[in-house]
């Protein structure tokens, strides 16, 4: 496995990080080979690939813990950005979590200040914990790295449940409780998004793409000229995936088996995707030692 590269080296470069949503060790091996930089795990498709649930808090600390290490090994050396949803509890347990995380291979935890049960940043119905609370989380979670190269995003869902000037509010206390990076979810429009980034110059922030979603659907040279460092597009993969299952599984059950123009992989090509010859190279070769 190749070793990890450093997400702090990628935000210290000029320019935006595209880090495309990856919900299971598949989808991050094939964003990696694709040539993405950094990935994020998205919380809502792993509730939902993994689970077979909504995004709505119903999957443990520990479940995502295993999450976090299949896809951080899957994408290596590509770094992992990894949804903590609101830490699974209190500033305890998202110090525990931030340790868990970063022991699994992630670079970077995700937390919010939703309520819990939590919901996906997109929904309706959202709730948000008290400022001082979410704050002593951040701080929490800060403190309980192991290195400061694993980095804190903070994210505030307060736009959807007060209003744009809380949010902002609660992203100053988030980065003067340790955050790294800043992510203020859900603005509802080009002028909320510009007036997140001139309230925080020079602070690494993140812009949530999602289709269908909250915020207008704004592509990355756009959100790199108003100031953003990060673009996430994590659920872009996962929608489109589920159409082609949709699909397939409908073709299927007819009884009559793929038609020969169905866009797919060759089952060769599949197994060079997953690593396949590489592996069995690498048996042949201790194989080979062990007998000499």
């Amino acid at each position: 496995m190749s070793m990890p590269q450093s997400l702090d080296k990628l935000l210290a470069r000029p320019g935006i990080v595209v880090a495309p949503g990856a919900y299971d060790a598949l989808s991050a091996k094939l964003a990696a080979k694709a040539g993405a930089k950094a990935l994020y795990m998205t919380g809502f498709g792993v509730a939902g690939a993994s689970f077979g649930l909504p995004d709505i808090g119903l999957v443990s600390a520990a479940e995502m813990t295993e999450r976090v290490r299949a896809i951080a090994g899957a994408s290596s050396p590509v770094p992992l950005i990894a949804d903590g949803d609101n830490g699974h509890g209190g500033p305890l347990n998202a110090a525990r979590l931030t340790r868990a995380y970063e022991a699994a291979g992630a670079q970077c935890i995700q937390i919010e200040d939703q309520v819990f049960p939590k919901r996906c940043g997109h929904m309706e119905g959202k709730e948000v914990v008290p400022l001082a609370e979410a704050a002593a989380k951040i701080r929490a979670a800060a403190e309980a790295r192991a290195s400061r190269d694993f980095k804190i995003m903070a994210r505030t869902d307060a736009r959807a449940t007060h209003d744009l000037d809380e949010a902002l509010r609660r992203g100053e206390a988030f980065l003067k409780a340790g955050a790294d990076i800043l992510f203020i979810e859900a603005p509802c429009d080009e002028a909320e998004l510009r007036k997140a980034a001139e309230t925080f110059k020079g602070v690494p922030l993140v812009a949530n793409i999602v289709e269908d979603g909250k915020t207008p659907y704004f592509g990355a040279a756009w959100l790199e000229a108003l100031g953003y460092k990060i673009a996430l597009f994590p659920v872009s993969a996962l929608l489109s995936v589920t159409a082609r299952l949709e699909g397939v599984y409908a073709t299927l059950l007819k009884g009559e088996g793929l038609a020969d123009d169905e866009p797919r992989v060759t089952f060769q090509r599949y197994n060079e995707l997953i690593g396949l010859p590489e592996i069995l190279a690498d048996a042949a070769a201790f194989k080979e030692k062990t007998e000499k």
